[in-house]
């Protein structure tokens, strides 16, 4: 058993922190809103802190998971920061899908205080946390990777060091990459199908087994026919995601065309209020 802090108890951070707790990990939790941390309790085993700051100074590892490089920068840095009073020697290990900058920034920040950082990015959305199969890419030393297994375990099905701090940042943009032009090739096979009349679920089982499956051609193409978005990964976190992307390639001097156009595409639909729908809705930017 370990002692484990978890700060940001959002679609993703609830269950993952959940998993930690049901393990028999010491759990003490965190969020910005304190209800949330309170409805955490009702259902976990844990303890509940009111600052970042009281809920890293006395853990082993604490994992984050916030929004963006300016929520954790407040989340770490800040006036009652996790880093402001951390115990030497605790390792922090951020889920958060933010650039590969502020992974550096904050591992820097650590080291400072004589405390370690991997950058730990997940994929799987909603579903993989809450069933504990996420996929996880990581930024850090083996050694640190191989202190934190007992707790990574708890929520992932898989996880690969991809380098030092920021590589798994760089590597969540590929998948966000990846992600986003399957889901535009399939909008528009979906409604080719469908203009050909063709019966979806019989395409859908037809063709996952071939060069052209996927994990979103087998669970979303059905519910993209039938105009159901409610699921998962919501696209203002997806056109955040694939902003980082773009800012990344940019400062590598690269083009990502196709990226520029899905991005563009996911920015119009949240202008029409879809930007709490899944990721899925980008096969409705071809009706406008």
């Amino acid at each position: 058993m370990m002692k484990v802090s978890f700060l940001g108890l959002g679609t993703m951070g609830y269950p993952m922190a959940g998993h930690v707790s049901r393990a028999g990990h010491d759990v003490t939790v965190y969020n910005r809103t304190p209800s949330k941390a309170q409805k955490w309790l009702e259902a976990y085993s844990g303890a509940m802190a009111l600052t970042p700051e009281s809920a890293a100074n006395a853990s082993d590892i604490v994992l984050t998971c916030v929004g963006n490089d300016d929520d954790l920068r407040q989340l770490y840095l800040g006036e009652q920061g996790a880093l402001a009073s951390a115990q030497p020697g605790t390792l922090f290990i951020d889920h958060t899908t933010a650039s590969a900058e502020v992974a550096k920034e904050l591992a820097e920040a650590a080291e400072a205080k004589a405390c370690r950082f991997l950058d730990v990015p997940v994929s799987g959305g909603q579903a993989g946390a809450e069933n504990g199969v996420l996929t996880i890419m990581i930024g850090g030393s083996q050694a640190d990777i191989d202190e934190a297994q007992p707790v990574l375990e708890c929520f992932a099905k898989a996880y690969t060091r991809m380098g030092e701090v920021g590589a798994g940042q760089l590597t969540k943009m590929v998948n966000q990459i990846l992600v986003g032009g399957v889901l535009s090739g399939l909008s528009e096979g979906i409604r080719f199908a469908q203009q050909a009349g063709l019966d979806i679920e019989t395409l859908v089982e037809t063709l996952k087994y071939g060069a052209a499956g996927s994990w979103q051609l087998e669970n979303r193409g059905a519910t993209m026919a039938k105009d159901e978005f409610d699921f998962g990964f919501a696209i203002e976190w997806m056109h955040k995601d694939l902003g980082i992307a773009l800012a990344q390639a940019q400062r590598m001097g690269l083009t990502l065309p196709y990226t520029q156009v899905i991005d563009s595409d996911y920015q119009g639909l949240i202008e029409d209020g879809r930007g709490r729908q899944d990721t899925s809705v980008l096969i409705k930017a071809l009706d406008k």
